[in-house]
Order: C-alpha cells, then structure tokens, then sequence
C-alpha cells in the first residue's frame, strides 16, 4: 500500500513503452486517412475555404506525418524525432484549422497527441523499442 501512495515510479520504462505503443495505434490510425479519396478531399477542401495554395499538398503533409509519427511511435524508431513530428503536425491542426488554439474548448483531442508527444520526447521510448534495441547493438 505504501508504495501506491508513493511519489517514486512504478513500472515507468514499462508504462511508457505501453502509452507509446498504443498512441502509435492511433495515429496510424488518423494518418491512415491519406488512403481515404473521400477523406482527404473533405480535409483538402478545408485548405480551399481559408485559400491556402495547395491545399491538397497541406491535407496529405499532415496526414502523412501523422502516419510516420505513429509508425514510429508504435515501434518505438526514431522516439524523439516521431515526436518533433506529431508536435508540428497536431500544433498545425490548433492553429490552422481547429479553434485557433483553444484548447480548452474544441481542439482538446490533438492537443491531448501534442502532449503525449512531449512525454515521450523528454522520457524517450521506454521498454520494447527499436530505439533501445539499437541503442543496445551500439554499446
């Protein structure tokens, strides 16, 4: 009992890798999108209405990026830099096409991505992760 009350950690490096595996989940998820024609011109059209040049270059940078951050995520390759990703591509989504950064009123959901991307970036990828598997191999 003692130790749930504890401030120390427990199952940190383990806890991190699951958070990661499964954020990666879901951004795979959201970037999986580019392969939805339908999709894709629903978020190309957003770019249309604020006259953005290239709109559907913007549309699929995005959910390209947020495909390759969760493929990093999820396999733990590449942690901090899959977070560089996700930050930049959620931030864009605030403040280009969301709520112009009120994230206490609708972009709370990208928001919540660009967070868990800072944790990751300042934690790294935990347990079970290419990056360590590598990392290992080097010493």
């Amino acid at each position: 009992m003692n130790r749930f009350f504890s401030p120390s950690p427990v199952a940190q490096n383990n806890g991190i890798a699951i958070v990661r595996f499964i954020t990666g989940i879901l951004l795979i998820q959201q970037g999986w999108e580019a392969f939805d024609n339908a999709k894709m011109e629903m978020y190309t059209s957003w770019f249309v209405e604020r006259k953005y040049s290239n709109p559907a270059i913007w549309a699929y940078s995005g959910k390209v990026g947020e495909l390759l951050a969760g493929v990093g995520f999820a396999l733990g390759l590449f942690t901090r830099l899959a977070s560089v990703e996700a930050i930049a591509a959620f931030t864009g989504i605030i403040y280009i096409l969301g709520d112009k950064g009120k994230i206490f009123h609708g972009d709370q959901y990208p928001f919540l991505f660009i967070l868990l991307a800072f944790v990751f970036f300042f934690t790294g990828p935990g347990k079970w992760s290419v990056d360590q598997f590598l990392l290992r191999k080097k010493k």
